[in-house]
């Protein structure tokens, strides 16, 4: 058979592998090549002299990655690291394409090489299998372990996967921890994270950090000569959560999982897997957005029926508690009992945000502004003494204060062609949640609510559990299960970060596991954020950013906050076109916006689904400029935001269809505008443009800009 090249083995191989299998006692030599579809990406894996696997990644001939190991460490047994000989290795090739069930695109090519290399243990009779899926754009591999008697319940102690770098890398980067990710991003060379960890750890309500060079993924880094790197995880089931814990002598991230309550960092079964390692490398930062390889490693949805499965663009009473303008409790009260306490005879505080007639304000102003959906936070009982308790039965999310009509608020929200959206705080019991799972969400489907907002805020129950452990891996993708089969939409807060598990499970609307929006109410978040998000945090799914905030004084709102939000109104604009997600928030108060109408306008028009999407200028840390093009549709949405230096833009718009006319409407930061001195000054104006039109557009310090471009 004359095989193509990428499918050619060493001539050495065959013989060495002979040689291996008959003295069964000894380790085997071998070498495997795999070239991606377009031969940039070239991947090498050979087994080390001691039997150790190792892999290697080049592009464009340059290397990526020196030889790094592979393996696992187990608790209690021979590890699986050392001592294999290769028994087999499979390849094959796949070019097919699928359609999301919303996204940034409306088709996704799934094209890779792939091969997988059967390892054998002849000391212990043990096989592990490695799985590497070669893109265009990058590279996946995992680990998979056969049933087979030798090998059938194990503990991992921790996973030895190596990713050696060639050199001290600009990265993008935040202090490895177990329990959250609301830190800034700090940028710096590799070199220079333990000297900076101690200040790049800011405060948290649940945080566990695990070395002074402990790094989160997805890690973005830049090499001196211009490469891009962006190294995460794909599909994590039934695993821990990936950390990186970087040997800053040698420039190499070794794989740290998340431990569970007994310090193990899992407890496996065979037939099982691990979740993908992910790779992605380009010498363009456009190419790291537009990457699909993390969403292509995950398994086609495993719901049937997804037409229940809505884009939402919603309003809620959220951002005046998160001011501390309301509050989410209806009593001042402390040390409640859900089972002793009688609401109807206590006194309010007067501060309570989810009343009967405010939340009906809420739906007016949706209903007005064509806007899908209300979110109400602090409806249910229990929020007294909600948080750092550790109590177990702390909310029973199925019943509302005594100032909250469900039923007639669910018939106000309905006649006005409006859906209201369940909060679902949990406080970190998440066993408290399962417990109340099914009466929670048969009174959603009772109501006609099909979203729900999460939250695990705090330290998790059982304690000794981390956010990011096995035991709440599981947790949260059961939630999803649960909430497929009751035909709910979830968006999850202080959840694990995304790993594209919304490609099977498609009712993953939105996930938080990032500092968000409401960060600029404790402290501000840094000017640069928004231009280093998408190439980290968003690698792995969209994020429920909660943007729009037009009033940017937190004092506005609490006199005695004197927080403010560091960016422009033109940039909160722009970040519904940036920070990806089929679920958009308009964060701020409707008597706010009722100021800015105009403004309010484009984030009335603008879509929450897409049909295709051009990053047309990006470098992390700086800015990035997105054009978006409607979910059937022809109007295309621009969006860019910048850092703290500011910066004029160049924009070619020869995506467009050639020939047409097109209405473009730029909201742009105003004569003088600065995210700190003057946020509020925008400028509307609106022009004729074509395919042939080039635009350039100032963004001011921390500012941006947004553009509809609407077919005539």
């Amino acid at each position: 058979m004359n095989l193509p090249r990428i499918f050619r083995r060493p001539a050495r191989r065959s013989f060495l592998l002979v040689l291996g299998c008959l003295a069964w006692g000894t380790v085997a030599r071998a070498e495997e090549q795999l070239q991606s579809p377009n031969k940039q990406l070239t991947l090498s894996v050979d087994l080390a002299a001691d039997g150790v696997p190792t892999y290697r990644l080049s592009y464009k001939g340059k290397p990526v990655l020196n030889a790094s190991r592979l393996g696992l460490e187990l608790q209690g047994t021979p590890s699986l690291t050392n001592g294999f000989v290769q028994t087999s290795a499979e390849r094959k090739s796949i070019d097919e394409s699928w359609n999301p069930v919303w996204g940034e695109v409306k088709s996704i090519r799934n094209h890779f090489n792939e091969l997988a290399v059967t390892l054998t243990q002849p000391a212990t009779k043990r096989v592990m299998r490695v799985r590497f899926r070669l893109f265009d754009d990058g590279l996946g591999f995992r680990y998979e372990f056969p049933r087979q008697p030798e090998l059938a319940y194990f503990v991992v102690k921790e996973e030895k996967t190596q990713f050696a770098l060639n050199g001290d890398h600009k990265a993008f980067w935040l202090p490895g921890d177990y329990d959250t990710q609301e830190y800034s991003t700090t940028t710096s060379n590799l070199s220079q994270v333990r000297g900076l960890m101690k200040q790049a750890v800011t405060g948290n309500a649940s945080q566990h950090t695990f070395s002074p060079t402990g790094l989160q993924t997805p890690l973005m880094l830049k090499r001196p000569d211009g490469l891009y790197v962006n190294i995460h995880e794909a599909a994590l089931v039934d695993y821990s959560c990936l950390s990186l814990e970087l040997d800053d002598q040698n420039f190499v991230l070794n794989a740290h999982l998340t431990p569970d309550a007994q310090g193990n960092k899992g407890n496996l079964q065979t037939p099982c897997q691990s979740p993908w390692r992910t790779i992605i490398v380009s010498d363009k930062a456009a190419d790291i957005l537009e990457s699909k390889l993390v969403l292509n490693l995950n398994e086609p949805s495993k719901i049937k029926d997804t037409s229940w499965i809505k884009p939402t663009k919603y309003v809620g009473v959220w951002w005046e508690m998160i001011t501390g303008k309301s509050s989410w409790s209806y009593t001042n009260m402390e040390n409640i009992k859900l089972d002793s306490i009688d609401y109807s005879t206590v006194k309010p505080n007067g501060t309570h945000g989810a009343t009967t007639a405010h939340v009906k304000e809420y739906i007016d102003f949706a209903a007005q502004h064509k806007l899908d959906g209300v979110l109400v936070e602090g409806w249910n009982i229990g929020w007294e003494d909600w948080f750092g308790k550790h109590k177990d039965y702390v909310f029973d999310f199925v019943t509302p204060y005594p100032d909250f009509d469900i039923e007639e608020l669910n018939r106000y929200a309905h006649s006005k062609g409006v859906k209201l959206i369940m909060h679902h705080e949990t406080s970190g019991s998440a066993r408290n949640y399962e417990r109340h799972l099914e009466d929670a969400f048969d009174l959603m489907n009772k109501y006609g609510y099909d979203a729900v907002k999460t939250g695990y805020v705090g330290d998790v129950l059982p304690l000794g559990e981390f956010h990011y452990s096995q035991w709440l891996i599981n947790h949260y993708n059961y939630v999803l299960e649960k909430a497929a089969e009751h035909r709910i939409m979830v968006n999850g807060h202080e959840a694990v970060r995304p790993t594209g598990l919304a490609r099977t499970y498609p009712n993953l609307i939105g996930n938080e596991a990032a500092r968000g929006t409401e960060y600029e109410a404790f402290g501000g978040n840094n000017a640069d954020h928004t231009t280093i998000l998408p190439f980290t945090r968003l690698i792995g799914g969209p994020m429920d950013y909660t943007p729009g905030i037009f009033e940017t004084k937190v004092s506005a709102y609490n006199p005695s906050n004197n927080s403010f939000v560091h960016s422009t109104l033109a940039r909160q604009l722009a970040l519904y076109v940036t920070m990806y997600s089929p679920l958009q928030m308009a964060a701020d108060l409707p008597e706010t916006y009722n100021k800015f109408l105009d403004a309010f306008q484009f984030i009335e028009d603008v879509p929450v689904d897409w049909d295709d999407t051009h990053v047309l200028e990006a470098e992390p840390g700086d800015y990035i400029t997105i054009a978006r093009k409607g979910k059937g549709t022809n109007n295309w949405f621009i969006g860019s935001t910048c850092d703290e230096n500011g910066r004029t833009s160049t924009i070619d718009l020869s995506f467009l269809e050639r020939g047409k006319k097109y209405e473009a409407t730029i909201y742009a930061d105003g004569p003088g505008a600065h995210y700190e001195k003057n946020p509020q000054a925008y400028a509307i104006r609106k022009l004729t443009v074509t395919s042939k039109t080039k635009l350039r557009q100032l963004c001011a310090p921390g500012g941006g800009y947004a553009i509809s471009v609407v077919a005539k």
